[in-house]
């Protein structure tokens, strides 16, 4: 590889290094944020705000001032259950809402049941205008009409006689809640033919590091065009969505998520996400949802809430194309983790394998078939290695002053020789989807949480060596004993590397300098993630060790020697041709530069 190639991918990997500190919230934002945490606070302390306090972070809903009714002083508030071996689901007839879900069978990082959401967080319910004023079925007294583990019915009575019936059913095996929605008698109070439904909550946090686990969380929704998008993921954001139909919308943390899917679709939707600096919660979340409403006696809406894991199965089983929740990459990183790296990861997992294993079985199958190129970089490096004696010549007798000359008896060099100075860099160019194609693959993988490998406890989290306090600029409050792992080989690989090649001068330092660079991004990243790029080190170090034993310089040289005896072909690829082309440009500019 020649040092501008070298150096034009070390300020691309300097760019996206500086772009994540770049991304951080602002001093601003952060107070901003806290104020509108104690508006929070102060409307937990005053019962005649108390039906916006979940509501604060819709400012739409806010500015409109919805005046929601209260329950009667006389209502006592009941929590009935949906349960299965998958769920617990508490409703509350205070609304008639979903008020928390506790997902069976996981615990958070300190070994708690998940709990996704609590009571005092959650605001669910329909808005209307009657009397003239905006009301909200949240904070009004439902009453039971039946219920059992798997059904519950709630009724809220219409003062012309119609009625508000909320139908909840959670099936034996279902990770859904089946919601019907049956209204009647509201239409003399609906404008624009739609019925407006609020939801916002706070998800709470599951794993260790919540900082990364806010990078992984945010608001997803599914287009009329079947296209799934999401808001930002580093910062507070909102979007309004008004063509075509919403097919669901889903409350998205790391590994969990709550998502909400219409049948019959969104009319419009509004979401909006916000960090909340200080909050042991990882994000609010809000959503806005337009249900089309008939002029008509009755209406009635089926819906269907996901609680569960980010499991790429697990979310693809309940349709709607909710698996592309998991992030998988962008272009074509994405195919190739849904397509080839999670089917090779699926096959090794049915064979009841540790995932440390299978993480070292994935990088010796991608290692394997990236052999031919790597064997092909090492003969290139060292034919550039036995070369370097005569392109010194070169140097020294044209002087460094004319760099155009140099490069263009360079040029002359590599053809007579047969040598194709970009070929060290070929492994790079196949490694490289792969490298960060994995980079999304194992951080948003929910099959490595909670399993351990070695001494390390969780393969979706770091491995901390050493804690400490937090250090403000670089944020960390840990030193990860894999990253420093796999830095420490990077650094050793890098040794070998630029004795194969010969490289020298300040690029023989440049590649010092980037392994220290990836430890500085990659110590909070999970330990899973720095375990295959320690196994990807030690495989291609080992794969150099066994092929210099079989390459001899020596006849490296004579078969250069022999080549250069070959009579010169008069066919040129492109890329002499592109070189030759760049290298008579350059002349030319000299020559007008010293005519000057």
């Amino acid at each position: 590889m020649d040092r501008n190639t070298f150096t034009g991918l070390f300020l691309i990997l300097v760019i996206l290094v500086g772009s994540t500190f770049l991304l951080k919230p602002s001093e601003e934002e952060i107070k901003r944020e806290k104020f509108v945490q104690d508006s929070i606070a102060a409307a937990k302390n005053h019962p005649q705000t108390a039906t916006k306090k979940a509501a604060v972070i819709t400012d739409s809903v806010a500015k409109e001032g919805v005046d929601t009714a209260q329950a009667a002083p006389s209502f006592q508030e009941e929590t009935v259950y949906l349960e299965n071996k998958n769920l617990k689901v508490s409703l509350s007839t205070l609304g008639g809402k979903i008020v928390s879900v506790q997902v069976k069978n996981e615990t958070t990082y300190a070994g708690k049941p998940v709990v996704l959401f609590k009571p005092e967080d959650t605001h669910f319910g329909l808005v209307y205008k009657s009397n003239n004023q905006l009301q909200n079925t949240s904070e009004q007294a439902f009453k039971i009409v039946s219920q059992s583990p798997s059904n519950v019915v709630m009724q809220l009575a219409n003062a012309n006689g119609g009625a508000l019936t909320y139908s909840y059913a959670l099936a034996p095996d279902a990770s859904k809640v089946e919601f019907n929605i049956d209204a009647k008698g509201f239409e003399d109070k609906l404008s624009n033919g739609k019925l407006q439904l609020d939801w916002s909550t706070h998800l709470l946090q599951q794993e260790k590091d919540l900082q990364n686990e806010r990078m992984g969380s945010t608001t997803y929704f599914k287009h009329a065009d079947n296209e799934v998008d999401y808001l930002s993921e580093s910062k507070d954001d909102d979007k309004v969505l008004e063509e075509g139909k919403t097919q669901w919308v889903s409350f998205k943390e790391h590994f969990f998520s709550a998502a909400l899917i219409a049948k019959q679709g969104f009319d419009k939707a509004h979401v909006k996400i916000n960090t909340l600096a200080d909050s042991s919660a990882v994000k609010a979340y809000g959503a806005q949802l337009y249900l089309p409403y008939k002029q008509s006696v009755a209406n009635n809406y089926d819906l269907e809430f996901y609680f569960g894991s980010n499991k790429f199965s697990q979310l693809k089983a309940q349709g709607y194309d909710l698996e592309k929740q998991v992030k998988m990459g962008w272009g074509p990183l994405k195919w190739i983790n849904r397509f080839l790296v999670l089917p090779i990861f699926n096959f090794f997992e049915s064979m009841n394998l540790g995932y440390g294993l299978i993480i070292l079985l994935l990088t010796i199958i991608l290692k394997t078939v990236l052999f031919p190129f790597t064997y092909k970089s090492y003969l290139s490096m060292a034919k550039m290695r036995v070369l370097k004696p005569e392109m010194d010549e070169i140097k020294a007798r044209v002087g460094e002053g004319n760099q155009a000359l140099v490069q263009q008896e360079y040029l002359k060099l590599y053809k007579q020789a047969g040598v194709n100075p970009l070929g060290g860099c070929l492994p790079m160019v196949f490694q490289m989807p792969f490298i960060l194609a994995f980079f999304y693959f194992f951080p948003n993988l929910f099959e490595l949480r909670h399993e351990s490998f070695l001494w390390m406890h969780d393969l979706s989290t770091y491995d901390e060596l050493i804690t400490f306090s937090r250090i403000p600029i670089l944020g960390w409050s840990h030193i990860s004993l894999m990253c420093l792992l796999m830095t420490l080989s990077t650094l050793i690989y890098t040794y070998f590397n630029n004795q194969v090649s010969g490289v020298q001068g300040q690029m023989k330092y440049i590649g010092y300098i980037t392994p220290i660079i990836f430890f500085g991004v990659l110590n909070s990243y999970p330990a899973g993630l720095n375990y295959y790029y320690f196994c990807a080190n030690i495989l291609t170090f080992s794969q150099q060790y066994f092929i210099r034993k079989f390459v001899d310089d020596d006849k490296i040289h004579a078969q250069i020697q022999e080549n250069k005896k070959k009579p010169e072909s008069k066919k040129k690829n492109s890329f002499q041709r592109k070189m030759e082309e760049m290298m008579r440009q350059q002349q030319l500019q000299q020559q007008q530069k010293n005519k000057k």
